[in-house]
C-alpha cells in the first residue's frame, strides 16, 4: 500500500479480495480532518476499461467536495490480478462490486451507512442492477448506464451483429474447452468488427487515452469475444422499479451505445430519479466541454442527497 500527498488529499493504492482474486484500489481522501464520519462513492469504469481512463479526475473532483472516493479495477481488468485478461464476466463484475463496496464501509473515517455507487456506461448498469437487487446504498449516479441488452443489439443492427458472431462462437466454444480466449475490440467504427461501434467510438476512446496521460499500451484495447453471446441478456433496466434510494442518470441525447429513448423510459420507472440529458455521443461526458456539466450535476446531487454531515431527522 502506497500513499501519495497532494495538497488537498491523500491518495492510497491499496486493494481487497473478491473470490480470492486482488482487485485493485485507488482511495483518495480529504486532507481536512472531519468532525465525524464521512460519505464515500465507489466508483468503477465501463466496457473494458480501467480506472485510470479518466476515472481520476472525477474522483480529484468529489474529493476536493469533501468525500471519501474509492475507485477500483474488475478482476481480469487493469491493474487488478485474475487470468484470463480482459474477460468481461456480468456475474463476476457484480460480485467485486459488492467486495468494493464491503470494503469501502470497512475505510477509517467512512459512514458505513452512506456509500454511492458511480458508474459508468456498463458500470452504470452495474449500479441500478445492485440497488435494485438490494444492495443498501445511500445514493446511485448512473452515468451514460447500459439498461437494457437487447436495446444494445438493436441499436448496432443485425449486418453488425452477424459480423461479431464468428468470434463470439469461436470464443464460446474455446471457454467450453477452457483455452486462452479469442479477443474482439472493444470499440471500432461502424462495419469493423467490434463490440462497441459508433462514428465517435475510435476518437472517443482515443481522446479519453490522451486526456487520462496514458499511452496506447497501457489500454488494452479488446475483450474476450464471449461476452457477445450473453450481453443481450444483460438488462438492468428490469429492476430498477425496486431502486429506493436517490438516484441521478445522465443520458446522452445521441448515445449510439446506450440508446437515450431506452435509458429515459428505465429512469422513469426509479421512484426518486433525477434525470438529465445533455447533447451529444456516448463518449463526451468524460471530456471538456461537457465534462465540468456532468460532474457538476454530479456534486449538486450529492449535495442535496448525501450531504457531508447528516440532516438531522425531525423530531415529532
Amino acid at each position: 500500500m502506497t500513499t501519495n500527498e497532494h495538497p488537498d488529499f491523500t491518495r492510497t493504492e491499496t486493494s481487497f479480495t473478491s473470490e480470492g482474486i486482488r482487485c485493485a484500489a485507488t482511495v483518495f481522501r480529504p486532507r481536512t480532518a472531519a468532525a465525524m464520519p464521512l460519505p464515500a462513492i465507489v466508483m468503477a469504469h465501463g466496457f473494458g476499461s480501467p480506472r485510470a481512463m479518466r476515472l481520476y479526475d472525477y474522483a480529484e473532483k468529489f474529493v476536493a467536495a469533501g468525500y471519501i472516493v474509492c475507485v477500483f479495477d474488475y478482476r481480469y481488468f487493469g491493474d487488478s490480478d485474475g487470468e484470463p485478461r480482459q474477460l468481461l464476466n456480468v456475474p463476476a463484475q457484480l460480485v467485486d462490486w459488492r467486495n468494493a463496496v464491503d470494503f469501502a464501509r470497512t475505510l477509517d473515517g467512512v459512514d458505513r451507512n452512506r456509500i454511492v455507487g458511480w458508474g459508468t456506461s456498463f458500470a452504470g448498469g452495474h449500479v441500478l442492477t445492485l440497488a435494485g437487487n438490494g444492495v443498501d446504498f445511500a445514493a446511485v449516479i448512473a452515468q451514460v448506464p447500459h439498461v437494457d441488452g437487447i436495446a444494445a443489439v438493436r441499436a448496432v443492427g443485425l449486418r453488425h451483429t452477424l459480423r461479431v458472431a464468428p468470434s463470439a462462437i469461436r470464443d464460446g466454444i474455446r471457454a467450453l474447452l477452457r483455452r486462452p480466449p479469442h479477443y474482439i475490440d472493444s470499440v471500432g467504427l461502424p462495419g469493423t468488427r467490434a463490440v462497441m461501434v459508433s462514428p465517435d467510438a475510435i476518437t472517443g476512446r482515443d481522446q479519453l487515452i490522451r486526456e487520462s496521460g496514458l499511452s496506447d499500451g497501457d489500454y488494452p484495447d479488446t475483450v474476450a469475444a464471449r461476452i457477445l453471446l450473453k450481453i443481450w441478456r444483460y438488462s438492468p433496466g428490469r429492476t430498477v422499479s425496486a431502486i429506493e434510494c436517490p438516484t441521478l442518470v445522465q443520458i446522452m441525447s445521441e448515445d449510439a451505445v446506450t440508446p437515450a429513448a431506452v435509458a429515459r423510459r428505465a429512469a422513469e420507472e426509479i421512484r426518486r430519479a433525477t434525470i438529465r440529458i445533455y447533447p451529444g455521443g456516448h463518449f463526451d461526458p468524460y471530456v471538456d466541454p461537457l465534462f465540468s456539466s456532468v460532474v457538476g450535476d454530479q456534486l449538486a446531487f450529492l449535495t442535496e442527497n448525501v450531504p457531508l454531515t447528516p440532516r438531522a431527522l425531525p423530531t415529532a
